[in-house]
């Protein structure tokens, strides 16, 4: 069970460390100027777009507001607490 609570872990840290990802391309998708084409931002939206697709397919723009990433960031966090919670609920059963 201790493995299998360091596992829920260590997704939950990954997913944290994807929502900062994520939240650096929200907030270059703001400078449409950009050159998309650097290898920086080229991974950075690699990584990023074919989740925030998902959304992007279920939620369409309003008025040129794209509100698919709100409900992408609330998706990975409840994933992320979730992960979180089982992680500590498996830790906390374990008794020495």
């Amino acid at each position: 069970m201790m493995i299998l609570s360091q596992i829920l872990a260590v997704l939950a840290q990954t997913l944290s460390i994807y929502s900062l990802v994520l939240l650096v391309r929200v907030l270059l998708s703001w400078f449409p100027n950009l050159d998309w084409s650097n290898p920086v931002l080229s991974t950075v939206s690699s990584i990023t777009d074919p989740y925030l697709n998902a959304f992007r397919s279920l939620i369409p723009p309003l008025g040129g507001l794209d509100l698919s990433a709100i409900i992408a960031f609330i998706t990975l966090s409840l994933v992320q607490g979730l992960l979180g919670n089982l992680s500590g609920s498996l830790m906390g059963g374990i008794s020495y």
